[in-house]
């Protein structure tokens, strides 16, 4: 560089550039040095001129068809070429002149005249070009068509048709005479091929691999064409004003009202408009929409439903506000407006596309179709993951292909650099080219077919699905495992074990008491219920309240064989009304059953209900019921088959009601005025119904501790009883009361119903017409459930833990509850002190904390979800550092972006595999973003497993997955991998020993067909039996999970890789120098002789190594 810098002298550009303008002037031309000014201009940016380069190039042009305008435009600063106009210009009038455009040159030669008219002879010199260009392609040529060419009329024509001796026939045709016609002399060089044998067996591996690869594609194509196909030629009713018309799916538009029957799937997100349930609601199957397995309801616009017949709307004004399609499946926001009657649109009442209708027969109006329905919104690109074992195998690729460049080097400058020796260096690439193991690819995606295969076999772990076949090497390369524990290490399995009503608590003993304690307060409630209802009728709700208590108004009361205070008596039946009432639980019931609302005696039945309602001395016969609870949340229905079994049972419910059996078998209705559904951002759910025995208007909301300690009256006990059943093990909730008079429901209604018709911020306005009723209400009781844990748990994280996996529990469950799963499960041993991180508030406390954990580190972690975010705020990697070297870490009130971002720092801090375990939505994020993804088919449905790389039924299954399966799978694919590599080397290393005998001829040592044999039929299939090979017994890889820790990571590194090369080195040196001592009178067979010691060699370490494993194994068996 410093060379050309002195050649290069910036002190004589001025005199350059001139000489350049002289050019212009004087028609010369100079192509050295003007390609001396740009190379000036390369080395002084700051010296660039834009008018002289502009010459420059000007003046390339003219010497088409060299190549000097090339040559001047790579001089050129790129930047240059991409802002500067006029440079551009001429760019693409040299691209017009090369592809002889010369039409389209002319014309823009025209809209810059200025730039050419100041060079002296360029049209001349063009348009010797034109001649050159038509000389060579034309025999005979339209007259007009040349007048085009050369931009003339036809008398300058003529002069120019005239020196080049073309002429003219009837002024229409001309004949063109070749300028090129004359004698040359030919110069015969030697030709050297690039080709080395047969073509085909160079690009016949790369063709296999890639027509493997567009087959596997094509097929996926092909199954899902025919899938879109079923699906698009569905079948469906619409209606019209003239009638209704059957068409296929693919052919409904928005605005179309269709009728989808029971069991049918719905083709388009539409509006709900009208039903055949007499309560105008319907049951939906969202499984296939979010992976809830549970039915959800959903309600018929009131102004639709209200019509006698569908038709009627083509009589009157109709129209559906709805907002813009977006992804969120679980909110809706819009307004249907029927004449000039306004209705708010919610989620309730909207049927998305690909739910499947699960009673009676629904219509609605499409409002979305195709790729804006929910449905296909939220069907993301297939994710991307990349085995480890690929990247390593991609490195150890790169330094072949650099082994095979540095050996082709090598040999030209041992044979010298004589003649064409780029030739000979590009045939020496050919020959060595087997290093690089092209057909890799392909036998590790078939043995990944055949692990994928093995692990859903598996009668040990039945159900388990393979949803990634990319990827079960990674299942032997896991370093953490980040766990879910709802439904994950828990059954969510809910079990009523605790209420506590701020004086008295009771446990699962206790529970007779408290339905003899209903039994009483019921017993006592009729004697009086009359009068009662009379004096409540037209009171405040202050004096309903008052009325209430005064039921109890004795100190005590008798029961059974003992006395009670009345007012436990109060609060007990308070507490589990509230129960019994606050949730969104359905019953439903097999088709005997007296209470089915789906049987032709339901009319009776209701008629029979509400008799019992107006005399509630008459009981109904407590018969066996088949009944069965839909519920989103299994916490609600552990609630309500509590109150069932202590005598307070739910029988009937439809949107607008619900009916409830006390313990004397008594019909108690309830009217359901509204309800405000549980929300993971609010963390509570409350209810408004009106008693319509008494007339009174009660809202009832239970939720989380943190959220209900704000909204009820000041508790003395709350807390700690809470942090109590936390302790352990228990799902805690918050159950409030308030009673309304009719002014304030009414006020809040009005509000509500303003807020809800709003389409925008429609949320945030409703929540704020709720939080208006949310002040000062009676706290009732305190609920704990239970969740079990699942079985074989504690084996499990106990040999996942001696694996070298460390363990990380993520939830959104309470401190208490975590710390409590944390010890019972043994992820934190009976013996280790955990490390409870404090609350912080800002960066300061966060930094003093951190110190502190510094010198416990070798302690669990326990840490809250509003810590952990400051933490990884201000001192992201300081808290990996330290939180990676405990031996556990619990996560609690973690969110579900808390959880991704968790799996991601933690991949992104140690360059290490993760995997994410659990069961809930609100798992997928962190199952996504993990390395490798495991979902658990559980209770809360199944959009964690589908959104998962493998998917199971239960959390001990993960030991035999991993320790099993993920160590068999990696420990085959590396020796697999790393035996095609030696396959490749050893035949290469004969090759290179072969042409350095033979004076460095670059002469392929094994004909064509030998070497396609080679790599298919010789050895592809043997070594591809290491695929089902067993290194260790399963039997002795269940018991020692540290064989796990011992390989993990081990078998496919730089330094076996290394040992391979000597290896193939070693033996391809003795094969060939063994062949020729050894057969010295007959080297005429060498080819046969060594091909036949490859083969062998190849055969006979397979065989060694898997007979080798197979003796250790019986070895391992017996001492075991």
């Amino acid at each position: 560089m410093v060379f050309m810098r002195r050649r290069y002298n910036p002190n004589n550009l001025a005199y350059l550039e001139n000489y350049v303008l002289s050019q212009v002037k004087e028609n010369e031309y100079d192509l050295e040095a003007n390609l001396a000014v740009l190379k000036l201009y390369q080395f002084n940016p700051n010296t660039f001129k834009t008018n002289i380069a502009v010459n420059i190039l000007v003046k390339a042009l003219t010497s088409m068809p060299n190549a000097d305008f090339i040559l001047c435009k790579c001089l050129i600063d790129p930047s240059y070429l991409e802002s500067d106009e006029k440079i551009k210009k001429i760019a693409h009038i040299h691209k017009l002149l090369e592809t002889c455009q010369f039409k389209e040159f002319w014309d823009e030669v025209q809209s810059n005249v200025a730039i050419f008219d100041s060079v002296n002879g360029f049209y001349d010199a063009i348009r010797k070009y034109i001649c050159y260009v038509v000389s060579i392609t034309y025999q005979r040529i339209e007259r007009s068509s040349l007048r085009e060419m050369f931009d003339l009329n036809d008398d300058k024509l003529n002069e120019w048709m005239q020196n080049y001796g073309w002429k003219a026939v009837d002024n229409d045709l001309v004949f063109v005479a070749n300028q090129e016609e004359m004698i040359k002399t030919k110069n015969i060089t030697e030709k050297i091929d690039f080709e080395i044998g047969l073509l085909y067996t160079y690009w016949a591996p790369l063709g296999f691999v890639l027509a493997v690869t567009v087959i596997r594609e094509a097929v996926d194509d092909i199954l899902r064409y025919k899938r879109d196909k079923a699906v698009n030629s569905q079948l469906y009713q619409i209606l019209t004003p003239n009638g209704p018309l059957v068409i296929p799916s693919s052919k409904i538009t928005v605005g179309n009202l269709i009728v989808v029957e029971k069991d049918q799937r719905v083709p388009a997100d539409m509006i709900f408009l009208k039903t055949t349930e007499k309560n105008g609601a319907c049951f939906i199957r969202t499984d296939q929409l979010d992976g809830e397995t549970d039915w959800k309801l959903r309600r018929a616009v009131s102004a639709t439903q209200e019509l006698d017949s569908i038709e009627e709307l083509f009589k009157r004004e109709a129209c559906v506000n709805a907002e813009e399609p977006r992804r969120d499946i679980h909110s809706f926001a819009g307004k249907f407006t029927l004449n000039t009657e306004e209705v708010s649109l919610s989620i309730q009442n909207t049927l998305w596309a690909n739910t499947v209708i699960a009673s009676g027969t629904a219509i609605g109006v499409v409002i979305y179709t195709g790729a804006e329905t929910r449905s296909v919104m939220n069907n993301l690109d297939p994710r991307s993951k990349v085995c480890l074992v690929d990247i390593e195998v991609n490195e150890i690729t790169k330094v072949l292909f650099a082994a095979v460049v540095v050996l082709a080097t090598a040999m030209i400058c041992l044979k010298g650099f004589n003649g064409p020796w780029f030739r000979y260096w590009f045939r020496f690439l050919l020959l060595f080219s087997y290093i690089i193991p092209i057909s890799l690819r392909v036998n590790l995606e078939m043995g990944r077919v055949a692990y994928s295969y093995m692990i859903q076999r598996d009668i040990e772990i039945p159900g388990t699905v393979v949803r990634t076949t990319t990827i079960p090497e990674d299942l032997g390369r896991i370093s953490y495992l980040l766990t879910d524990k709802t439904g994950t290490l828990t059954r969510n399995e809910m079990i009523f074990k605790r209420i506590h009503l701020g004086k008295v608590s009771y446990s699962p003993e206790n529970f007779d008491d408290i339905s003899a304690i209903l039994r009483a307060a019921y017993s006592s409630q009729n004697q009086t219920q009359h009068s009662a209802t009379h004096r409540r009728q037209d009171s405040s709700a202050s004096t309903i309240s008052n009325a209430s208590e005064k039921r109890w108004h004795s100190k005590h009361m008798r029961m059974d064989s003992y006395e009670i205070d009345r007012d436990t008596i109060y609060r007990v039946h308070s507490a589990v009304t509230a129960l019994a009432l606050c949730h969104n639980v359905t019953p439903s019931y097999d088709d005997s059953d007296p209470y089915n609302p789906n049987q032709n005696s339901n009319d009776h039945m209701n008629s029979s209900l509400t008799s019992m309602t107006a005399n509630p001395s008459v009981a109904i016969p407590l018969i066996p019921r088949g009944i069965v609870y839909q519920a989103s949340s299994p916490d609600e229905v552990a609630l309500v088959q509590w109150t069932e079994r202590i005598g307070l049972a739910l029988v009937y419910r439809d949107l607008n009601s619900m009916k409830l059996r006390n313990p004397l078998g008594h019909i108690m209705s309830f009217e359901i005025l509204q309800i405000f559904p549980f929300a993971s951002e609010t963390k509570r759910m409350g209810i408004i119904v009106r008693d319509t025995s008494t007339n009174e208007i009660i809202f009832l909301l239970k939720g989380a501790d943190v959220v209900m300690s704000q909204i009820i009256q000041y508790s003395d006990w709350l807390q700690e009883q809470c942090d109590n059943m936390a302790r352990s093990g228990l799902r805690t909730l918050v159950v409030a009361r308030k009673y309304l008079t009719e002014e304030q429901y009414n006020d809040f209604n009005q509000r509500y119903k303003q807020a809800t018709l709003c389409i925008h911020d429609r949320d945030a306005k409703t929540s704020a017409a709720v939080a208006f009723l949310e002040k000062d209400m009676e706290l009732l009781c305190l609920t704990g459930v239970e969740d079990r844990l699942q079985e074989g748990v504690t084996i499990t994280l106990k040999g996942l833990q001696d694996a070298g996996i460390k363990i990380w529990m993520l939830t959104g469950d309470k401190l208490e509850t975590a710390q409590s799963i944390a010890n019972s499960s043994q992820l934190v041993k009976k013996m280790q002190e955990m490390y409870v991180f404090k609350s912080i508030k800002n960066r300061t406390e966060a930094h003093l904390e951190l110190n502190n954990f510094r010198r416990k580190n070798d302690c669990p972690l326990i840490i809250r979800g509003e810590d952990l975010e400051l933490c990884l705020k201000f001192y992201p990697k300081e808290f990996m550092e330290i939180a990676c070297q405990c031996p556990a870490v619990v996560c609690c009130r973690c969110s579900p972006t808390q959880k991704a971002e968790v799996v991601k720092l933690i991949q992104n801090y140690t360059k290490k595999r993760a995997c994410a375990v659990g069961d809930g939505g609100n798992d997928v994020s962190m199952i996504q973003t993990a390395a490798v993804g495991l979902g658990i088919v559980g209770k809360e449905g199944q959009q964690a497993s589908l959104a998962a790389d493998f998917s199971i039924t239960q959390f001990s299954y993960i030991y035999r997955l991993i320790l099993l399966h993920g160590r068999y799978s990696y420990k085959r694919s590396a020796t697999l991998s790393q035996f095609i590599i030696h396959r490749g080397l050893i035949i290469s290393t004969l090759q290179a020993i072969f042409s350095s005998i033979f004076y460095f001829a670059s002469v392929p040592l094994y004909p064509s067909l030998l070497m396609v044999g080679y790599a298919t039929i010789y050895t592809m299939f043997p070594v591809f039996s290491l695929v089902l090979d067993k290194d260790v017994s399963p039997r002795l890889v269940m018991r020692y999970p540290e064989l796990y820790k011992l390989m993990k990571g081990r078998s496919l590194t730089y330094k076996t890789f290394f040992i391979w090369v000597l290896i193939s080195i070693y033996q391809g040196g003795v094969i060939m120098y063994g062949a020729m001592l050894l057969f010295n009178d007959e080297l005429i067979h060498v080819v046969a002789i060594t091909f036949t010691a490859v083969i062998l060699t190849e055969l006979l370490m397979l065989a060694l190594t898997i007979y080798g494993e197979t003796i250790n194994k019986r070895n391992e068996d017996v001492s075991a």
